[in-house]
């Protein structure tokens, strides 16, 4: 596959001046400030890593105004410093004058975290406009010419348009970082191989990201099948005539909106692509939390479903087994509760045996992966939520588009 955007290896970056756009926005405690989870922040330091004669400006946010969690970006530089075992400095501006002293100051092998871009109106202001608006911004025009190259590793955020983000494309060399460039390659060569059966397995509440995806995958051949699973399912089974039950279906209501509308999706869907949409036979309801299985034909139920059934699972096992691709976002039920993990505990550990080539992502999957400690036996983990919803569903990503831009522009210069 052709790669038409530079990468970190293209260029010699020792003792040059890079603004390296990370995302590490994290979960954090409003009362005290301190990041409960750095996650995020440990994606990165391979980027870091590979940067040690650089001098190294970062560049990120943290939540958005409003939010309790919307605060500078100290504690995580210094928590950057403790995974990357050397000093992390921070200033508490981004354009400033402290700011532009900070970044003209570094020295070979330094690094600084300026102040979280979302303290700044025309991040926000002027998102969504053109690259070429957002070039101009205060933003860019302040802190392009201090550098020497621009590194995106922000994945997380790639489906958003902002001046931080893609600004620098029309003025610096734009690079994807380490991050950045796995998930392009990794993600982008589950969509784009032929290694066939391939198959996507959905599930979780976030039903109508699924569906679109599904619909997608499904008209352009990028799978041979879709597994629902968890609340996709859900929709499907109302779209076979078959009512989950008032508990559930009044749940799904309320995580859908326009769930009547997703379910006529879904009656499309299965109409125009029989046989290529795998529906549960079998779901298992919360019985005063006891495990209750029922065939579907039994449903409506006036419990709650929380899990598919054995013979689905097995069904499902089956498919995954036989994979060459398999692509997974979302967990089969609630595998919070013990009780109701089993669907998920099994479907997921066999994308984790299968000899196919893995892709997964999502919040509550990676939770969930971890939970049954499967990850690392995952030949991709991706960071992206959003991000990776609309990459599957084939959607442009600002971000791709600012690397492709850079590289069509400065390819030339050079």
């Amino acid at each position: 596959m052709a790669r038409d955007f530079f990468t970190m290896d293209d260029f010699d970056l020792s003792g040059r001046t890079v603004l390296l756009r990370v995302d590490i926005n994290s979960p954090i405690d409003p009362a005290t400030g301190r990041l409960l989870n750095d996650a995020r922040l440990r994606e990165h330091i391979a980027t870091l890593r590979d940067l040690p004669s650089s001098k190294v400006a970062i560049l990120a946010h943290q939540s958005r105004p409003g939010k309790d969690d919307f605060t500078t970006l100290e504690a995580h530089a210094e928590r950057l410093g403790v995974l990357l075992g050397r000093p992390v400095a921070y200033v508490d501006t981004l354009y400033g004058r402290h700011a532009i002293e900070a970044v003209k100051a570094l020295e070979a092998g330094q690094v600084v975290v300026l102040e979280n871009t979302r303290f700044y109106a025309e991040e926000e202001a002027l998102a969504d406009r053109t690259f070429e608006k957002m070039a101009k911004s205060h933003i860019v025009r302040r802190l392009a010419p201090l550098a020497d190259y621009f590194i995106l590793d922000a994945f997380a955020a790639a489906h958003r348009a902002q001046p931080s983000l893609v600004g620098f494309c029309e003025v610096l060399p734009t690079l994807a970082g380490r991050v950045m460039e796995r998930e392009l390659v990794m993600v982008g060569r589950a969509l784009q191989s032929q290694e066939r059966p391939k198959i996507a397995v959905f599930g979780g509440v976030k039903a109508d990201d699924s569906i679109a995806i599904s619909r997608h995958m499904l008209e352009k051949d990028v799978v041979d099948k879709v597994l629902t699973t968890g609340g996709v399912a859900n929709l499907f089974l109302h779209a076979q005539g078959i009512d989950p039950g008032a508990p559930t279906t009044d749940f799904m209501r309320k995580e859908v909106e326009g769930y009547d509308g997703f379910v006529g999706t879904c009656k499309e869907l299965l109409a125009k692509f029989p046989g290529r949409i795998l529906v549960p036979t079998d779901v298992v309801v919360n019985d005063r939390g006891r495990r209750k299985p029922l065939p579907v034909a039994s449903l409506p139920s006036d419990l709650p479903v929380h899990d598919i059934g054995l013979d689905t699972i097995a069904r499902y096992v089956e498919e995954i087994l036989r994979a060459r691709t398999v692509i997974l976002n979302g967990p089969a039920g609630v595998f919070e509760l013990e009780e109701f993990s089993v669907g998920t505990r099994e479907v997921f550990r066999a994308v984790a045996e299968t000899e196919a080539f893995t892709v997964v992502g999502g919040g509550h999957t990676v939770a969930a992966m971890e939970k049954f400690g499967l990850q690392e036996r995952i030949d991709h983990v991706s960071t992206g939520g959003g991000a990776l919803i609309n990459f599957l569903a084939g959607k442009e990503l600002p971000l791709v588009t600012a690397l492709r831009r850079s590289y069509e522009k400065f390819s030339r210069a050079t």
